[in-house]
């Protein structure tokens, strides 16, 4: 089977991550449906037949290599990029880096270029791909060459959070570097909490805390109809949180096993299925396809939100007064901890690349200059509230809780044929779970050994 053929099957879970907001943060696509093609929200997408990928090499005159970039980024994205990268190549003497945004169909495209032997030098991965790619032979293996930088910030490994480099490494070998780790949080409206006598979320919510809370603060009009719902679930933010938080696991470290009806999976798994689309906390699936996600947040129709750390609903209001107000919280802890996924992307290196260690460096040199840009930087030095208020001042109220989530963030553990796995765990388990089909703990029985037939 060619590269493209198995790559192609990874057109999946991205579709599953980071739903509702718009903003600073790049969005990763909507999650109020199950998988799907991946469709990267943004600006007038490319020519269906990309430009094929010169191979430049510095000439005798001093002049520049070219190094290629591709990414997802929409309109405003990148722009915004364009002015990162414009301060490094300015900076650079050996490289300058041009950018192709793709922002839609990407994946796809990543991957017809790839086929066509014209792939990128350097490619935007969200972390859920880079283990296929990686096993497929499209990316480089960049741990020999990152460790001869040792003069650039963003090459110390060492300074970043552990969860979030893992996911741009495969068989203990380095294939990119994160530049963004996006802790899921809980957005809050206080005024509709002051209404309903509800004191705000802290550090001592439980699960049990947020669960009365989201009750309390669903509202019914005179004549039964609800007017205001506590909170809202879709498939965002993803199940697999709140089995970490039980203690469970759905993928284990040493991906031989998928444990998800272990009784900690089972408890994680049951409280979501009682939240989701249930009227007396969280708004329906219906009212969600009519009045979408994140939207009835902004709008002051649901007092909590599961976002990401970057997501803009603590900041909408400040630029547009029509946007409710909302403030930043931790998520609920659950019975053994308050584990909060990271949504985690990386740029890799394509195998490609006619400039192997130019293109490395340039990755590195970009990596840094994102790294200023993005909330959260996965650099542990970069981790104050100084460096997320200069990037996005707007943040600057917030950034002690995105902080204080780093600490017990995670990704997931990703597989070579995740694409499979998660068309299994949607199509198996979570839909049948959500729309009450089954248990959790028969249906979690029944999808497991499908689940571990595809693991390594």
């Amino acid at each position: 089977m060619s590269k493209i053929h198995k790559i192609l099957g990874l057109l999946m879970l991205a579709v599953m991550l980071l739903a509702a907001c718009g903003g600073q943060a790049t969005q990763a696509p909507a999650a109020t449906q199950a998988p799907a093609a991946t469709q990267v929200p943004g600006a007038t997408e490319l020519p269906s037949e990309p430009a094929a990928t010169e191979a430049p090499t510095a000439a005798a005159s001093g002049e520049k290599a070219t190094i290629t970039l591709a990414t997802w980024a929409g309109a405003d994205e990148s722009k915004e990029l364009q002015a990162v990268i414009d301060k490094v190549n300015a900076e650079a003497t050996d490289f300058q880096i041009v950018h192709q945004a793709i922002p839609s169909d990407y994946y796809t495209k990543v991957q017809t270029m790839i086929a066509g032997n014209t792939a990128p030098d350097l490619m935007w991965l969200s972390q859920e791909f880079v283990a296929n790619y990686a096993d497929n032979g499209a990316l480089m293996d960049i741990t020999d060459q990152v460790a001869k930088l040792s003069d650039m910030p963003a090459a110390n490994l060492d300074d970043y959070y552990p969860s979030s480099l893992a996911v741009a490494k495969y068989q203990d070998r380095l294939y990119g570097l994160p530049w963004i780790a996006q802790p899921v949080v809980l957005y809050y409206n206080p005024d509709l909490f002051q209404k309903a006598g509800v004191n705000p979320p802290d550090d001592s919510w439980t699960w049990d805390t947020f669960k009365d809370a989201a009750k309390k603060l669903t509202l019914k009009d005179a004549s039964g109809n609800v007017t205001q719902y506590g909170t809202t679930f879709s498939g965002w933010p993803p199940i697999q949180m709140f089995i970490w938080q039980a203690g469970g696991e759905v993928i284990t470290p040493d991906l031989k096993s998928a444990p998800i009806d272990s009784p900690e999976a089972i408890q994680g798994e049951q409280f979501y299925a009682d939240m989701i689309y249930n009227p007396d906390y969280a708004v329906p699936e219906d009212v969600i396809k009519e009045q979408g996600f994140g939207e009835m947040a902004k709008a002051g129709k649901v007092a909590m939100f599961f976002g990401g750390a970057s997501d803009d609903l603590d900041t909408a209001w400040q630029k547009d007064p029509k946007n409710a107000k909302m403030l930043m919280a931790l998520v609920p802890k659950g019975p053994k901890d308050r584990t909060t996924f990271a949504w985690t992307a990386i740029t890799a290196v394509s195998s490609q690349t006619k400039n192997p260690d130019l293109a490395v460096k340039a990755m590195v040199a970009l990596t840094d200059g994102i790294h200023h840009w993005k909330v959260l930087a996965p650099r542990k030095s970069l981790a104050t509230v100084d460096v997320i208020a200069a990037a996005v001042p707007g943040k600057k109220d917030s950034a002690p809780v995105i902080l204080k989530a780093a600490e017990s963030m995670r990704s997931f553990n990703i597989i070579p044929k995740h694409s499979d796995w998660d068309t299994i765990f949607w199509e198996q388990f979570q839909d049948p779970l959500f729309h009450k089909k089954g248990t959790a703990t028969d249906l979690a029985a029944a999808a497991r050994p499908k689940l571990e037939e595809v693991l390594p």
